[in-house]
């Protein structure tokens, strides 16, 4: 008898340990970034993270009163990592239905734009029938490149992907691609608003599909729904005190 009551005891201990281990207070959030991608991340010549995403993360966790931690990733889609607890939330990520089979997603930080871009002169438009036999640049492990390949590639568009924005770039202006297929943001920093861009514009309509998303948010685990509503809490405070206005206002994010 002596030793039932010390198993219900020690399964009693357990049970009330395991309860206040889920029950104590989040102290870190642990964003995985990759730097590569401005004005939303990217690594100033000091070497700090900086960018619009990284600006709403560190506000986002002074909101929560909590210590904001930055895993620098290779790529950004790494949902394995993510699984494997390696860390917290991906920040900056287009809540495409694809990538909702592998993560739940916060509401949208803020919208973007994608647009493709070529030569002024060179008639192109994000169409199959105008873009067939063109080489058309997109970043690697990106939502466009997913686009890309699933709707374009199959008729004939050549789809060449590129690690960095700025070796896409150089590719473009030297003619070694036809086109890009990018956000708005992006390519007007990296491209359209410099002196090599002078002859480079948006051509055609904006490009929308469910592949591309229309909107930047933070993949967090499925499981993890605490984590996700506390991010969604937070960011509408952010809105409501104007602390979310004040770092949007340094970052176009409607140019066309």
């Amino acid at each position: 008898m002596a030793l039932i009551h010390i198993g219900v005891a020690l399964a009693l201990s357990l049970s009330v340990n395991t309860v206040a281990a889920f029950d104590s207070p989040r102290r870190e959030i642990r964003f995985a970034v990759a730097a590569q991608f401005p004005p939303f991340q990217s690594r100033n010549p000091q070497g700090q993270l900086v960018g619009l995403n990284i600006e709403l993360g560190n506000a986002l966790c002074q909101q929560l009163n909590v210590r904001c931690t930055w895993v620098d990733q290779v790529v950004v889609e790494n949902f394995p990592a993510l699984d494997a607890r390696q860390f917290d939330a991906i920040m900056g990520m287009a809540p495409t239905s694809e990538r909702r089979r592998w993560a739940n997603f916060t509401d949208n930080l803020y919208p973007f734009t994608t647009r493709l871009v070529a030569r002024r002169d060179s008639g192109l438009t994000p169409s199959v029938s105008s873009l067939k036999g063109k080489r058309v640049g997109v970043l690697l492990g990106s939502n466009r490149e997913a686009f890309a390949h699933s709707k374009w590639a199959p008729g004939g568009v050549i789809v060449k992907s590129f690690w960095l924005n700025d070796e896409l770039v150089r590719s473009l202006v030297a003619g070694d691609i036809d086109a890009t297929l990018q956000g708005t943001v992006e390519i007007r920093q990296a491209l359209l608003d410099t002196a090599a861009g002078q002859d480079f514009a948006f051509l055609g309509p904006a490009v929308s599909a469910e592949l591309l998303g229309n909107g930047v948010a933070i993949a967090v685990r499925k499981p993890d729904t605490a984590l996700r509503h506390e991010l969604n809490r937070a960011l509408e405070e952010l809105m409501q005190n104007g602390e979310y206005q004040r770092i949007l206002a340094s970052y176009p994010l409607d140019a066309s």
